[in-house]
C-alpha cells in the first residue's frame, strides 16, 4: 500500500518547482491532489504533466476570498481535506535602499 493512499492533499504554488514536485510524489503516493497557483497557464501545465488524481484552483492563497473558495472546492469535491503542504514563496516590492529604510530589508 501506498504511504498516502485515500489521502486528501492541498499543495499552494503547485503549479511549478517544489509545489509541482511535491505534488506528482503525493499522487505517486496514492494521494489525490488540489493544488493553486497565481497563473491559470501554469496550473493547466502541472495538472497535465502530473496526469491523473490532481484538480488545479487558480487563486491567490493571501487573498482570504480565495481561500474561501478554494476550500468550498475541497469540500464539494472530496469532503475532507487531510493534508496541507504550503510551497512558500516570497513578493517582494523593489524599493531603493536609504539610510531610513535600510533597517525594514
Amino acid at each position: 500500500m501506498n504511504k498516502l493512499e485515500g489521502k486528501i492533499a492541498l499543495i499552494t504554488g503547485g503549479g511549478s518547482g517544489i509545489g509541482l514536485a511535491t505534488a506528482k510524489q503525493f499522487v505517486n503516493e496514492g494521494a489525490y491532489v488540489f493544488i493553486t497557483d497565481l497563473r491559470d497557464s501554469a496550473l493547466a501545465a502541472a495538472i497535465k504533466e502530473i496526469g491523473g488524481n490532481v484538480a488545479g484552483v487558480q487563486g491567490d492563497v493571501s487573498n482570504l476570498s480565495d481561500l474561501d473558495r478554494l476550500f468550498a472546492q475541497i469540500k464539494l469535491d472530496k469532503g475532507r481535506l487531510d493534508i496541507v503542504f504550503r510551497e512558500r514563496r516570497y513578493r517582494t516590492a523593489a524599493r531603493p535602499v536609504r539610510d531610513d529604510n535600510r533597517g525594514a530589508l
